[in-house]
């Protein structure tokens, strides 16, 4: 039981801190990707950036801590004590708010940078790059397949800019 339990508290911790830090990379470099594509400035990237990091990184932590929250109460509620239960809501909504801020920096670092001419390759490559590394982390951490859980973050994360920036080039042209 006790192995079970560890295995469970290992298993939330890494959830959270998974999911954090892939959705400050997606959800970041999405937007910015949109605002690029719309024609958005250094100025504009920024601001858009700055605005989701933030924006972003208290959501994760209060749906965090919501979620793990209403998980402790049923645990509680069915009859297990404090000690039984694993479910820990700060321990979650801290571990996500700064894996989504570790992991929002980087598409943030990537567009703002002084390539301006390649900022979006740049900004490519470096969310590639680290959501390779996280979905190694997970699948690693988790005893599970490499390289499925490197192509699905990958994956998801093109799909994600490349829609982001076509509707940015779409309503940046119509729009402005």
């Amino acid at each position: 039981m006790a192995d079970h339990d560890e295995l469970e508290r290992k298993l939330n911790w890494l959830r959270a801190a998974v999911l954090g830090a892939n959705d400050g990379i997606v959800s970041v470099a999405g937007l910015v990707m949109g605002v690029a594509g719309a024609g958005g400035d250094s100025a504009a990237l920024l601001l858009a950036g700055v605005a989701a990091l933030v924006a972003g990184a208290i959501s994760m932590g209060g749906g965090e801590y919501v979620s793990v929250s209403a998980q402790r109460d049923t645990e509680l509620a069915a009859g297990r004590t404090g000690n039984e239960v694993n479910a820990h809501p700060w321990g979650a909504a801290w571990s996500s708010f700064v894996a989504f801020t570790a992991g929002a920096i980087l598409p943030l670092i990537a567009i703002t940078g002084p390539w301006v001419e390649v900022r979006e390759l740049v900004t490519i490559g470096a969310v590639v790059i680290a959501l390779a590394g996280t979905g190694w982390w997970a699948a690693w951490a988790g005893g599970s397949p490499v390289m499925k859980s490197i192509v699905r973050n990958v994956a998801i994360s093109l799909l994600t800019m490349g829609i982001s920036y076509g509707i940015g080039a779409l309503l940046g042209v119509t729009v402005l």
